[in-house]
């Protein structure tokens, strides 16, 4: 019975995926967009980057520009102290690139460092200096403008440094994420100095200056990465870190190093993927997801078997992230058989339409989950540009938790990361996220973390899609569930709306938001076998721009659930 319904839906969907799209009309010119765009987590940094295009720059400056005014007023979600992964797509080359700007752990970092001598983990992977990876976002802003962009670091930096010195007005939305962290702020003096005032937290329109911060965005705008990495301010990053009981050297600096990586690609129906490169997760997880569904017409579903079969899709990646996947400049990682149509097919050999198969059935003894996901204080930012030309970028960045680590160097401003708890800093140790890991993402000096950011694009041959989100280990899920509504045709106001579930192999549990299951679908999916975790809240904060070349219309939106803000421009 069971074979024979998945027969049937897969010459269904094989007939749909057959069928011819509508041919362009002759008389429009969809060679460049009609408008440009800039969607982004804050109001300032969209601004910044609409201005930037404005001016004559292309996508790629506009990405310098929105980064940095990110990383000066969104201190809680990103900043110098972090890094990211900058998706870049050359529309005359028709070439993408991925910009890994991931934080590397510091040469003298070891494998247990996160273990006391009972062999349990510690705290010192999420608070204080120790728990800082070195940054990467400096050198990839550098990196970008220097190679790619039309406009000098002067030019593209000045927004940043203005809102650095001159401040901007603080939101209740800071203060949320302030209020999260607050006892660990004040620990901190330099932190709450900067973030705090008077050591309570801010009163809404307070003006929030960091005159150290705007100091070191002028370093760079005129020295470029060794504005950060050498220097005067990579001497006070490391007195500073090493004066907290940090690990940091000055060789950590001078030796960071940007990669170029080839992105991961795809289809899923009529659709192209372009998505994250390891260390980052996301784009073999998304692919190895869509690789199950595009056996399956999902639209002839009902909600509870379609939630089902995705949550299954999800099950089964999200247990090879755990397994397989870390640096592949330090790990040998079967990226092309977790990508093949083979694989997929194995995935769903056990998988049923009718019950939920146990996570317990896939752990090997190096994969056990040990502790709960920690919901308070989880954080990144994302932004999406198309320019005049066609040029696009799609970018999420993190420094990981609300605030980072909490620290703050002495004299600079920059707010450090704690991306170090992204490693399995013990196998089965789960982190921040309730992700666990293998050795293939154990500490090793020089390497980068695993990640889940999932800049992707989207591209059915008629309309394009850049989008991303914040959320996590969520990332791949929100990403996952906004490319299977831009199939249906959603719009881009639609992808960012997008009701969000999630299932990442452990903890075994459907995630969701409040009132995405009616009672009806829970308990149908219980019955089913499933476990369900009502988060009681909205999570993510997706932006996204879509440019339709079938009428050359461009449009764009933000997540009503962050401040965010989506702005097109007329050429």
């Amino acid at each position: 019975m069971l074979r024979l319904s998945l027969l049937c839906l897969v010459t269904l969907s094989l007939l749909l995926a057959c069928s011819t799209p509508s041919e362009y009309s002759p008389s429009i010119d969809n060679s460049r967009p009609a408008s440009y765009a800039v969607a982004s987590a804050h109001p300032l940094a969209t601004q910044a980057g609409i201005e930037i295009l404005q001016q004559g720059g292309n996508a790629f400056d506009a990405a310098v520009a929105v980064t940095a005014v990110l990383a000066v007023v969104e201190p809680y979600a990103s900043g110098l102290g972090g890094g990211g992964f900058w998706l870049l797509h050359f529309v005359d080359e028709n070439k993408n690139v991925m910009i890994d700007g991931r934080e590397v752990a510091p040469l003298a970092a070891t494998r247990d460092m996160y273990i006391d001598e009972n062999g349990k983990p510690t705290k010192q992977s999420v608070n204080g200096s120790l728990a800082a990876g070195i940054p990467g976002t400096p050198a990839a802003m550098a990196h970008i403008a220097e190679k790619y962009g039309r406009l000098p670091l002067h030019t593209t930096l000045s927004a940043a440094i203005n809102l650095a010195r001159n401040g901007f007005a603080v939101s209740e939305f800071y203060n949320s994420r302030a209020s999260a962290v607050f006892e660990r702020l004040k620990t901190f003096p330099h932190t709450a100095e900067i973030f705090l005032q008077q050591g309570k937290l801010p009163q809404v329109g307070y003006i929030l200056q960091q005159l150290d911060l705007a100091r070191v965005l002028e370093n760079i705008s005129e020295n470029g990465a060794n504005g950060f990495y050498r220097g005067e301010v990579a001497n006070k990053l490391v007195a500073s870190v090493q004066q907290a009981g940090g690990i940091w050297q000055q060789q950590d600096l001078s030796d960071y190093k940007i990669v170029e990586r080839l992105p991961v690609t795809g289809t899923y129906k009529n659709i192209e993927i372009v998505s994250a490169a390891l260390p980052s997760s996301g784009g073999i997880v998304l692919m190895q997801i869509l690789n199950m569904l595009s056996n399956f017409d999902l639209q002839v579903m009902n909600e509870v078997q379609r939630k089902h079969l995705i949550v299954e899709a999800m099950r089964r990646a999200y247990h090879d992230r755990a397994q397989y996947l870390g640096d592949v400049d330090f790990v040998d990682v079967p990226v092309d058989e977790l990508l093949s149509i083979e694989h997929a097919e194995k995935h769903l050999a056990d998988l049923s339409l009718q019950y939920a198969t146990p996570s317990q059935n896939y752990i090997q003894q190096n994969i056990v989950n040990s502790l709960p996901l920690d919901e308070a204080a989880q954080n990144t930012t994302h932004f999406s540009i198309l320019d005049q030309q066609g040029n696009q970028v799609s970018a999420t960045l993190s420094i990981n938790y609300y605030f980072g680590s909490g620290f703050v160097a002495q004299g600079t401003g920059v707010l450090l990361n704690n991306e170090m708890d992204d490693f399995a800093i013990q196998p089965g140790h789960a982190n921040l996220w309730g992700l666990v890991g293998s050795v293939a993402n154990a500490i090793e000096p020089g390497k980068r973390m695993l990640s889940s950011m999932s800049p992707t694009f989207l591209n059915d041959g008629q309309r394009i899609a850049i989008l991303g989100t914040p959320g996590g280990s969520r990332i791949i899920s929100m990403v996952l569930l906004s490319a299977l509504a831009f199939a249906e045709g959603a719009s881009a106001s639609e992808m960012v709306q997008e009701p969000r579930f999630h299932h990442q192999f452990l903890p075994d549990e459907i995630q969701f938001e409040a009132d995405v299951l009616t009672t009806q679908t829970q308990s149908s999916l219980e019955s089913m076998g499933h476990s369900l975790k009502d988060l009681g809240r909205s999570y993510g904060n997706m932006h996204t721009v879509i440019w339709d070349q079938q009428i050359n219309k461009v449009t764009a939106a933000s997540d009503p659930r962050g401040i965010g803000q989506a702005s097109v421009g007329t050429n």
